[in-house]
Parts: structure tokens; C-alpha cells; sequence
């Protein structure tokens, strides 16, 4: 069986994956460079569409034995039967903006983005892909890479259970609703 780590861009799944890569000995299946590779990326001004049918067919045909799989377009392109675990990496919104912005996104992709993370987006659909039983949620907002990979490999050995992460009250009792929802 393999495990995944997923999350919003900019939470450390790249990191951490190639972290997690060299303790477990995984190979490393990343979603957006098979995406990228096989010209199923679909790029607009503000946003990368993917073509998740056929991403979803390279990513099952790819997956012959244990591996680790990172990528947040994973609930939307993995099959339950694949996966034995599915690591959901949070983080402040508050400080994935300067991320954001140090990335160059435009301001609707950084929108977009911490209304996915402060809504739990991600977390929502690994959980109804996957399974509560197979996904892990962590915040990764004060943790170091070590601290992280620490928590990520006892949740993978399932030594701890999955925390919790409420970052609508925050983004509430902040009263910056509006700054990242319409309504």
C-alpha cells in the first residue's frame, strides 16, 4: 500500500515528501509533474487546470507496488483501494499569504487558495475519498521540517491520531471573512 501527502500549495509537501522518501525508501510519485509530463496541464491566466480523468488513469497504471505519492490534486485522482494512508498537511492561511505572494500568485489564485485551506477543502475530500480511518490532518504552521516529518512517520505507524485544525474561527474572530470570500 502507499501513503500520500497532500495539502494546499505551500503547506511543505515537497519537502517533507522527499524527507518521508529517504527514511520509508518510497519512490516518490509527484501529481503535477505527471500531470505536467503527459500535457494535462491546462494553463489560463490565473489558474492550472488538469484533465483529472486521464491524470487518473497515468497515476493508477503507475502504482504497482508501495510508493509515496504527494500532490493536492490527490483525493481527486487516487482510488481508496491504493491508498493505506493519506497525510493532510495544514497551515495558517495567514502565513501561507506571504508564501503566496513570494510565489508571485495573482490575487485571485491567493484567494482561492486560503479560502481552500481556512474552509479545509482538501481535508473535506481526502475524507470523503478516502476514509476518516485513513486520513491524518496536521498543522504544520510552527513545526520545523524534522518536527514534521517526526509527526508525519507516527501518523503513518499510527501512533497518533489526526489533529485538529479550525481556521475559520481564527480567520472569524480576525473579522476577515470578507477578504477571503465573496459574499
Amino acid at each position: 500500500m502507499s501513503y500520500v501527502i497532500t495539502g494546499n500549495p505551500g503547506v511543505g509537501k515537497h519537502t517533507l515528501t522527499k524527507e518521508i522518501s529517504k527514511i520509508l525508501h518510497l519512490p516518490i510519485i509527484d501529481i503535477n509533474d505527471t500531470a505536467q509530463k503527459f500535457g494535462l496541464l491546462e494553463k489560463s491566466e490565473e489558474t492550472n487546470d488538469v484533465n483529472v480523468t486521464k491524470l487518473e488513469k497515468l497515476i493508477r497504471g503507475k502504482i504497482s507496488q508501495p510508493v509515496l505519492i504527494v500532490g493536492h490534486l490527490a483525493p481527486y485522482v487516487l482510488s481508496p483501494n491504493q491508498i493505506e494512508k493519506v497525510i493532510v498537511l495544514r497551515k495558517n492561511p495567514y502565513d501561507l499569504i506571504s508564501i503566496y505572494k513570494e510565489r508571485g500568485y495573482p490575487k485571485e489564485k491567493i484567494k482561492d487558495n486560503i479560502g481552500s485551506e481556512v474552509l479545509g477543502v482538501i481535508l473535506y475530500d481526502a475524507i470523503i475519498r478516502f476514509g476518516v480511518e485513513k486520513t491524518f490532518q496536521i498543522d504544520v504552521t510552527l513545526l520545523s521540517i524534522p518536527e514534521t516529518t517526526k509527526k508525519v512517520l507516527a501518523a503513518i505507524k499510527g501512533e497518533i491520531k489526526t489533529e485538529e485544525v479550525d481556521w475559520l474561527t481564527i480567520v472569524n474572530e480576525k473579522n476577515n471573512l470578507k477578504e477571503f470570500f465573496a459574499y
